[in-house]
């Protein structure tokens, strides 16, 4: 039984007897040997050309000649043109400023008189003197040269105009916008003014409500308006409060009062 080939025509046929040969697995097994055959001869071609396909290369490349190099050309530059000799010469380098007596100027440290070997240096010496990092030693003899062009000095800019209906921001200017006697009058006034609206208090509506509101040149507040509220009538007493508040001192931008924005948050709280 281990000899046994069941793939031998014999056996093929005695399988397939009174059986159609004419197509499905007879023809199949019985050109398998055939075709796995001519797989592996067509898949070594293929390999041993893919394998030599960069030696070929190499051979057909060698055989087809290279074309001729380009040959230098030499270049003759023609000879620079004469010098003018009514030309003036070129400005001599000025030699760098010379060098100023200077005194190094040390942090202070106290210590007593008897541990003091060296007198600080006195105010007639540093008149002669230009303080520096280090004691340097300068050049009597060498020439005045001033290394900076004179000219004007550095101009003063203009002061810029103040807009009036220019709106400011809180951060931006001078001098920011405040209540009369200081911002801890300002929430005693609110503690006073404030009348918690019944709808809050049956809600238990309690929080912070967020105000923006416009400081005018005469301390009036204007354009007021809630960025964030809490609801049930507190916003709208928060609003009515700020209305009725006394005129505030207003923002200063360049000597001048100018209009700010300002940003506040009043704190509904129920005891």
């Amino acid at each position: 039984m281990s000899k046994l080939d069941i793939f031998r025509k014999e056996w093929l046929e005695v399988v397939f007897a009174d059986k159609n040969k004419a197509y499905g697995a007879y023809q199949l097994r019985k050109g398998s040997a055939s075709n796995t055959a001519k797989a592996l001869l067509w898949g070594s071609v293929v390999f041993l050309v893919m394998f030599f396909a960069p030696k070929i290369y190499s051979l057909i490349k060698g055989a087809i000649p290279e074309e001729e190099q380009l040959k230098a050309q030499e270049v003759v530059l023609a000879p620079p043109p004469p010098v003018n000799p009514e030309t003036p010469p070129p400005p001599p380098v000025e030699p760098p400023p010379p060098k100023v007596d200077q005194v190094k100027m040390p942090p202070p440290i106290v210590k007593p008189d008897i541990e003091v070997n060296e007198e600080p240096p006195t105010v007639e010496k540093l008149k002669e003197a230009d303080p520096g990092q280090k004691d340097i030693k300068g050049d009597p003899t060498a020439d005045i040269v001033i290394a900076e062009p004179v000219g004007e000095g550095p101009k003063r800019e203009a002061a810029v105009a103040v807009d009036d209906n220019k709106i400011y921001d809180f951060v931006s200017i001078e001098k920011q916008p405040d209540y009369p006697g200081g911002m801890k009058k300002f929430y005693e006034y609110l503690g006073k003014a404030i009348k918690y609206p019944p709808m809050a208090q049956e809600n238990n509506v309690q929080g912070k409500v967020y105000l923006s509101f416009v400081v005018e040149r005469n301390g009036e507040l204007t354009d007021i308006q809630v960025t964030r509220g809490l609801g049930s009538g507190t916003d709208e007493e928060a609003k009515r409060v700020l209305k009725n508040s006394i005129r505030w001192v207003p923002g200063i931008q360049n000597g001048k009062p100018v209009r700010v924005k300002y940003n506040i948050n009043i704190n509904f709280t129920l005891n």
